[in-house]
């Protein structure tokens, strides 16, 4: 059967329904943030396929029944390949069915982890290897700590003190995708900054295998509901399988979580699942129920009495600079 490939950035109109309609049949949710996309049509202009570049993932790929193994699928990755290359972006990822994992490594997509809701793939045979030998090695027992620091407070200082005096290296991935109100560069160097007394701290970016609930595509999964427990495991393998065993950790610290429903759930789920993996998760008291939420609703307020009691030195003159005095 033939068909025409058509492409469209920033879908939006008529155009965005249509897509949205055909998804829709094939059992996908559109999320938004499609820059640009992918879409095959019949001659009646009836869409039988469509893909969408997110930044740097692969989404919405999907292809009618009458078209399959017709090339449709491979038409689409192909345009969404190039114009990434065209855009600088070489490292491609997506999330995908397992059942799907074939169909996307014939087109040069490589499984990185999986659990029975979802596989993540990249297309690089190489890319988690590389990444893993750029991380600076520690020694003795090992630990780690993966946080976004949105920003960086007391709270996050005291826990990285505390799992630091509990090993002999201690690991920190700070979350490196841009979806938080302060960017990735700010929270690294606020991060470098609060912990240079930590002298058994290794601090490293979290590239893009610490797989965040604020960018994990959940288009797919039938129940939104079950999006973040899917989100969990696949995060917590891919930690489990790859990234701890290349850098010995065999413990992981975590705050308790009075406060947010979605990580309370993922820590809990962490000590479901790393223990059968050889790793103990530790959790460490809240220092006085300080929390990021509570450090950006203070900035909205101009409190700076509240931020000077909730903030290391480093954090408090980077906002009251750099945001409040704007």
């Amino acid at each position: 059967m033939s068909f025409i490939v058509s492409e469209a950035v920033d879908l939006y109109g008529p155009r965005l329904e249509k897509i949205k309609h055909f998804l829709g049949t094939m059992g996908l949710r559109y999320e938004g943030d499609a820059e640009y996309t992918v879409f095959l049509t019949d001659d009646d202009g009836e869409i039988l396929g469509s893909g969408s570049l997110c930044g740097s993932v692969l989404k919405y790929i999907a292809v009618a029944d009458s078209l399959q193994g017709e090339g449709g699928a491979a038409a689409i990755v192909s345009r969404l390949v190039q114009y990434a290359y065209l855009h600088g972006r070489k490292k491609l990822f997506l999330f995908t069915k397992p059942k799907n994992e074939p169909m996307f490594r014939s087109l040069g997509f490589f499984a990185l982890a999986e659990t029975r809701d979802v596989i993540y793939m990249e297309n690089s045979r190489s890319g988690l290897k590389n990444y893993l030998d750029s991380l600076e090695k520690g020694s003795g027992v090992q630990g780690a700590i993966v946080a976004n620091c949105n920003p960086f407070t007391l709270g996050h200082q005291y826990l990285m003190e505390k799992a630091a005096g509990l090993v002999d290296t201690l690991h920190v991935f700070i979350v490196s995708e841009n979806k938080s109100e302060f960017p990735f560069d700010v929270r690294f160097e606020l991060v470098k900054k609060g912990t240079a007394h930590i002298k058994n701290l290794i601090l490293h970016e979290s590239g893009d295998y610490i797989i965040s609930h604020a960018t994990f595509p959940t288009y797919f999964i039938k129940s939104s509901a079950n999006a973040n427990m899917v989100n969990a495991e696949l995060d917590l393998t891919l930690f489990c399988l790859r990234i701890a065993p290349a850098l010995g950790i065999t413990k992981r610290f975590v705050g308790t979580e009075p406060f947010c429903k979605v990580t309370r759930e993922y820590n809990e789920r962490m000590k479901q699942l790393l223990p059968d993996h050889g790793i103990e998760v530790i959790e460490i008291p809240r220092k006085d129920d300080i929390s990021a939420s509570s450090v950006r609703n203070a900035i909205a307020n101009w409190d700076t009495e509240t931020l000077r009691m909730l903030l290391p030195d480093v954090t408090f003159d980077y906002i009251t600079s750099n945001l409040l005095n704007k």
